[in-house]
């Protein structure tokens, strides 16, 4: 699929064909395709995404605002689907948040702090969950730094939460600058044995499962440009 202008619908075989442009590259990394997750991230996109995600054998979507994802989930919920989706949360969440995303979410991925433990744990009994590593000390990033991971990692599974592995966002800037990051953790995953590394999106998923990412979130890769937030 050519790149698109913003706010373009592609079709459900233009995604399958970015999809299987994506697991190549993935391939030609010299990683097995079928070992990595493909997340599509479809925050800023309409209903309609997600539906021709599924559609394209796509389950497992990302949103990273509340309100988005609860309107997102309610429209499908209308429609005829090929498979029910798999929501993913990946924004920074406000523990008021959880009780209405309770019912909806299948991994959250940006569980960063005690409270959103606890209030995990009091909602979302044995909910999984990915601790979110921020990986470059940039603070709108989100994120636990480096050195908390492991004793969050630890309260959440004292708490009984499924801590499926850790998830972090790369940098601004080149691919490439984003390895050390992507090395850091992965590394941190094999210290706490957590099989689950969420690492790379659209601009530098190669490096990310170079490096042993096991699940890239993927937007612009697959849809397009994401057209202007308050437009979709």
């Amino acid at each position: 699929m050519s790149p698109g202008t913003p706010g373009s619908t592609p079709s459900v075989a233009d995604v399958r064909a970015n999809l299987a442009a994506i697991r190549e590259r993935i391939r030609s990394t010299g990683h097995d395709p079928d070992a990595v997750a493909v997340l599509a991230v479809t925050k800023a996109f309409g209903p309609e995404i997600a539906r021709i995600a599924l559609a394209a054998g796509l389950p497992d979507l990302g949103e990273n605002y509340a309100q988005e994802l609860v309107a997102k989930d309610e429209e499908l919920r209308t429609q005829t689907l090929a498979v029910e989706p798999t929501w993913h949360f990946l924004g920074r969440l406000q523990t008021n948040k959880v009780r209405v995303l309770a019912p909806i979410v299948g991994l959250w991925q940006s569980v960063d702090r005690v409270e959103l433990v606890r209030q995990l744990a009091a909602r979302v009994p044995h909910a999984a969950i990915l601790v979110q590593v921020n990986l470059s000390g940039e603070e709108q990033k989100g994120g636990c730094s480096f050195a908390a991971a492991p004793a969050l990692v630890g309260a959440a599974q004292d708490a009984g939460l499924d801590v499926q592995g850790l998830m972090g966002v790369a940098p601004a800037g080149s691919a490439e600058a984003a390895r050390p990051g992507f090395q850091r953790l992965v590394a941190l995953a094999d210290e706490l044995d957590l099989p689950q590394r969420s690492l790379g999106m659209s601009n530098d998923f190669e490096v990310a499962v170079e490096e042993g990412s096991t699940m890239i979130r993927i937007g612009r890769g697959l849809f397009g440009p994401r057209p202007p937030r308050g437009s979709a």
